[in-house]
């Protein structure tokens, strides 16, 4: 009942709930450095550059990307999946994201929700994504992205 609750609360745009083993002060302190994650991906693909966009993704064959055309497994393939969708600067456009929200899981996960949104000459796509961090020994990286664009988006997903 409790947990139905705390679904309850953040479906409400309440507070999300966090690690009841976690401080509060390492809770808000992987918040920011996943927001730290996010800043760079923000300023790397708005300078073009989608291999450091890649950073913010763990380099491993089991990293995940699901969007409409299906599930991307491996980091290489992702990076491909992306230089397809975008192949250059006009396609990429300049990115945004907002509604931010970090929900931590436990002293090494955490749980992202978050709007997308790109601006380019002849259209603005926009869509959601949830992404699930995992903190390794260099820092948060992404090991599922779930991107979705809104119906009114008619180009590729983020």
């Amino acid at each position: 009942m409790e947990f139905l609750f705390l679904i309850a609360i953040m479906l409400q745009g309440g507070a999300p709930a966090a690690a009841p083993s976690l401080p509060q002060d390492a809770i808000v302190a992987d918040a920011v450095r996943i927001h730290a994650v996010l800043d760079a991906q923000v300023a790397a693909w708005n300078r073009g550059d989608v291999a450091a966009f890649m950073q913010g993704y763990w380099n491993s064959p089991d990293v995940e990307f699901v969007g409409a055309n299906g599930i991307t497994r491996g980091w290489r393939r992702v990076l491909d999946r992306y230089h397809k969708a975008y192949p250059d600067r006009a396609a990429m456009g300049h990115l945004d994201f907002s509604d931010i929200e970090v929900q931590s899981l436990g002293p090494d996960a955490a749980l992202v929700v978050g709007q997308f949104h790109l601006q380019r000459q002849n259209d603005a796509p926009s869509g959601v994504f949830t992404l699930i961090f995992r903190k390794f020994p260099d820092g948060w990286k992404i090991i599922h992205d779930h991107t979705s664009q809104t119906a009114s988006a008619a180009a590729p997903e983020r």
